[in-house]
């Protein structure tokens, strides 16, 4: 299957011919010209390589494209915001109508791809898989216990026992009464 020199996106399917059956294998490494995701979170970035591993096939009512799609991501983890990289590799199917088809007559034309000129272009459909399977919560591990809600540092950096004992300003007045009449701090430290 080639590629159209000016869009390697674009595949033309006339050597797969429209006799139903026919398959061809297609793997390439696309680059990818605007970065994908969300900007400071999870993103793919621009001038990353897309591995696709694919089968086209033809079939009665256009070109059946299944595959996968993988990249490697640049995050900062949903806890602790450190930087880090990641992989992401997605699944998808997608049919290509024939132009005067029954599926291509008969949807919408949103709710399908079409071939045009007889190709096809992979890139609307792998960049919205891959923008759907990045994760929402990107962490960099699983156990990932955060920042210090007090002082703002990881807790992985921080001692064992840290903490910020702060009295509820309703009571506040109160512990300063106990104090005050035993001479000793309420909250039973040294001072």
């Amino acid at each position: 299957m080639r590629s159209d020199a000016r869009n390697p996106w674009l595949i033309d399917t006339r050597e797969l011919g429209r006799r139903a059956g026919s398959s061809r294998p297609v793997n390439r490494e696309l680059p990818l010209d605007t970065a994908l995701g969300v900007p400071d979170v999870i993103i793919v970035p621009e001038g990353a390589t897309i591995t696709l591993d694919l089968l086209l096939e033809s079939v009665v009512e256009g070109v059946l494209v299944t595959g996968t799609a993988s990249a490697s991501t640049q995050e900062h983890c949903s806890r602790c915001l450190d930087p880090g990289t990641g992989d992401v590799e997605v699944e998808f199917t997608e049919l290509f109508a024939y132009p005067e088809s029954t599926t291509e007559e008969t949807t919408e034309e949103d709710e399908v791809s079409r071939l045009v000129d007889d190709k096809i272009d992979l890139q609307p459909i792998v960049r919205d898989a891959i923008v759907l399977a990045l994760p929402l919560v990107p962490l960099c591990s699983e156990d990932c216990a955060g920042l210090c809600a007090g002082c703002g540092v990881k807790w992985a950096d921080l001692e064992p026992g840290h903490g910020h004992e702060t009295i509820d300003p309703r009571w506040a007045a109160l512990v300063e009464r106990l104090e005050d009449t035993s001479g000793e701090p309420a909250d039973g430290s040294d001072r």
